[in-house]
């Protein structure tokens, strides 16, 4: 049986595209539908790094580190609004393994680094070397800027991050879903410098015509159900 899963996730930039539904819908796997904001279906990058990943009951000292990059977008099925993994690129290959085997997660190993800009920002860079997989990277440095706010207090990051579950397709074409428990987020404006993203295209995504929409968190714990199919 794989155990419940705890961690935390620090320095996370989301980065947010509006994208037509009709566009997302056709990479979706049909039992999900787009959800929406103003009329748009939104493509998200997000960088950051697990920390103290561990089965739930081991104590944080127990956990490793996993820096990540995911490429999602957001779904509803039976009213839920929820995440849609199409891609999590992570460091670790023997967690990479393990999670596409034991939760059914689409992760691809990537040699990713993340440090201190030196001016209270993150660089970010992430080189996919999975084998058989397309080719993708991505190379950032991102920071916050202007006051901290509560994401429920403001409606499209509300939209954008307060979501307690993540869908997947299974290599067996299965839909997969895990539920996630998490304080509410504390988000901040953020401003970042993208230097190469073929993130988007390597899922078969024209590069976004609109401007991004970028929020930074600092980061909170979080505890994961298991993997369960839909």
């Amino acid at each position: 049986m794989v155990l419940p899963l705890e961690m935390g996730w620090r320095h996370l930039l989301f980065e947010n595209w509006p994208v037509d539904p009709a566009v997302m819908d056709a990479h979706l796997p049909d039992e999900l539908e787009s959800d929406t904001y103003d009329g748009s279906a939104w493509l998200s990058v997000v960088p950051f790094t697990n920390v103290a990943v561990r089965p739930k009951g081991l104590p944080a000292g127990a956990g490793i580190r996993l820096p990540e990059l995911n490429v999602r977008t957001y779904v509803t099925r039976d009213g839920v609004p929820s995440v849609y993994f199409f891609s999590l690129d992570a460091q670790g290959a023997a967690s990479v393994v393990g999670a596409r085997v034991f939760h059914h997660l689409p992760y691809y190993y990537a040699r990713i680094s993340l440090n201190s800009d030196g001016r209270g920002g993150v660089r970010f860079r992430s080189r996919r070397l999975h084998p058989g997989s397309r080719p993708a990277r991505y190379e950032a440095t991102y920071r916050p800027t202007g006051e901290g706010f509560r994401a429920p207090d403001n409606p499209m990051a509300e939209f954008l991050v307060e979501r307690y579950r993540f869908y997947t397709e299974a290599q067996d074409g299965s839909i997969r879903y895990t539920d996630v428990e998490h304080e509410p987020w504390t988000l901040y404006p953020a401003e970042a410098e993208i230097e190469t993203n073929t993130l988007l295209t390597s899922h078969g995504f024209a590069e976004p015509d609109a401007d991004p929409v970028y929020h930074y968190s600092p980061g909170l714990d979080v505890v994961t159900s298991r993997s369960k199919r839909s």
